[in-house]
This record gives C-alpha cells, sequence and structure tokens, in this order.
C-alpha cells in the first residue's frame, strides 16, 4: 500500500512539473494563465511568478488582469522578495484602486519594505523608507483592519532608530569625543522623550561633561564643570535611585571640589 501510495505522489509530481514545462513554452496565455493559477494555489511560488512575469504584458487592462496582478505580489511576498513586493503592491494598489482587495495589498505593500529593514548597527536608510510607506498607509486608511499590524511594525522599526540613535552618540563618549557626545546625546533625549534608553543617556551625557570640564584648559575648567553639575542633577531628578548612583555620585564629588577652586 505505501508503494502504490508513494508511486501515485511521483506520478502527480511529474505530471504537475511536465505541464509546468509545458505551460512556459505554451502560447496560450489562458492555458499558462491555469497553469500558474494552479502553482500559485499549491504554494508553488517560484514557478507561479516565471508564469506571470510571461503573463504580465499580455494581461494588463484585460478583466482577469486584477487577480493576476494581486498573485503575482502575493507569490513575491510569499517567496520573501519582498523588495520585489513592495513593487508589485504597489503597482496594484495604483492600477486597481476600487479592488476589494486595495487595503490588504497597500498594507502589504508598506510592510514589505519593513521586512527589509537591517538590524540598528546597520545603515537604516530601508528603515526610514519603510516608515514612510507605513505611515502613508496609516495616514489613507485609518480605519483599516491591519492598523493595529501597521502601528505595531511602525513601533519595531522606531525602535531601531532609537537604539542607532542612542548607540551612536555612546560612539562619541567610547572615543572620546567628549564634545559631540553632549551633542549627539541632548538631540537623542529630544528625539525620543520616552525612550527606555534615558536614563543610560542621562548618565552618558554626564559621564562626557565630566570628561570634557576635568580634562579642560583652566579658562574653560569653571564652565564645563557647572554644565557637568547640571548633568549630574538631571540624572538624579530622572531617577534618585539610578543603576549608576554611586559612580555618578563619585564623579559628582569631584566635580563640586575642583569648582571649589574658583571661588576663592
Amino acid at each position: 500500500m505505501k508503494k502504490i501510495v508513494s508511486l501515485l505522489i511521483v506520478v502527480v509530481l511529474f505530471c504537475s512539473c511536465s505541464e509546468y514545462q509545458k505551460a512556459l513554452k505554451n502560447e496560450d496565455v489562458a492555458a499558462k494563465f491555469d497553469v500558474a493559477t494552479k502553482m500559485y494555489d499549491a504554494g508553488k511560488y517560484s514557478k507561479a511568478i516565471r508564469l506571470f512575469e510571461q503573463l504580465a504584458p499580455s494581461y494588463r487592462g484585460k478583466p482577469q488582469a486584477e487577480k493576476l496582478f494581486y498573485m503575482f505580489s502575493q507569490s513575491y511576498y510569499k517567496s520573501k522578495q519582498y523588495y520585489l513586493a513592495g513593487y508589485q503592491f504597489e503597482s496594484f494598489v495604483s492600477g486597481y484602486p476600487r479592488s476589494e482587495k486595495v487595503q490588504e495589498a497597500a498594507f502589504l505593500g508598506a510592510y514589505s519594505y519593513s521586512k527589509l529593514a537591517p538590524v540598528y548597527s546597520l545603515d537604516q536608510t530601508d528603515t526610514v523608507k519603510a516608515l514612510e510607506k507605513l505611515q502613508a498607509f496609516i495616514d489613507n486608511y485609518p480605519n483599516s483592519e491591519y492598523i493595529v499590524q501597521a502601528n505595531a511594525a511602525v513601533q519595531v522599526l522606531n525602535g531601531k532608530l532609537e537604539k542607532k540613535a542612542f548607540e551612536n552618540a555612546k560612539g562619541y563618549n567610547t572615543i572620546s569625543d567628549y564634545k559631540s557626545a553632549l551633542i549627539a546625546f541632548d538631540n537623542f533625549i529630544a528625539d525620543f522623550p520616552g525612550t527606555p534608553f534615558k536614563e543610560d543617556a542621562l548618565f552618558y551625557k554626564y559621564d562626557s561633561a565630566y570628561k570634557l570640564a576635568i580634562n579642560s584648559i583652566p579658562s574653560k575648567m569653571e564652565e564645563r564643570l557647572n554644565v557637568a553639575k547640571v548633568a549630574y542633577n538631571n540624572l538624579v531628578k530622572f531617577k534618585s535611585d539610578t543603576k549608576y548612583k554611586k559612580e555618578a555620585d563619585e564623579m559628582n564629588a569631584r566635580v563640586e571640589t575642583d569648582l571649589q577652586k574658583f571661588t576663592k
């Protein structure tokens, strides 16, 4: 019995492959469309894509074109070819604005770009582009059933930009470029006021101000010590029991001691 089942599977697969190979060479677009649909329904998206690519020029403007280009877009998406999926879904939305699939296509087009966003440590150009696409979807379809998913994707993408900005600012502190670190942390705190990295950002801003001050020439030291003192106060005001308290208090003690030299 098992041998018979196995044999039947082989026969079905052979026939399927044979049908697909014939469809690739077939000039009958209707027959090719039928096979492409079968490949799509069977989850054989790579094969479906090859057939859709052949069919696309012939079907533009025809009654079945909407179905074809929807399946074409979905085939790219389901085979994780997200750049092509994004482009194809956008074309679908533009070409069929009254389609019942338009909101789904608009969302998946934008969401496809979010799939291209890299880890935070890499260049975030694709992340910014994905955010723009998703925000456009949210603006155009505020009551869509896909809004929750779109907002969740936006949150993830913003998190990457947030982490990138924090690590960039921290990087200036690491290489002892304290002036740039102060500017970068000020920008980070202004751009991401609700960030979970705020405590860390306030500490490293203080650390940068402190190190800049104690390594300054005498004519600039008093001013920079006062800047460091303000940064310390901002840290403990934000979180009095900060995880950096011991280190911050030790640094602040030196700041206070050094400032006394300028009051004599």
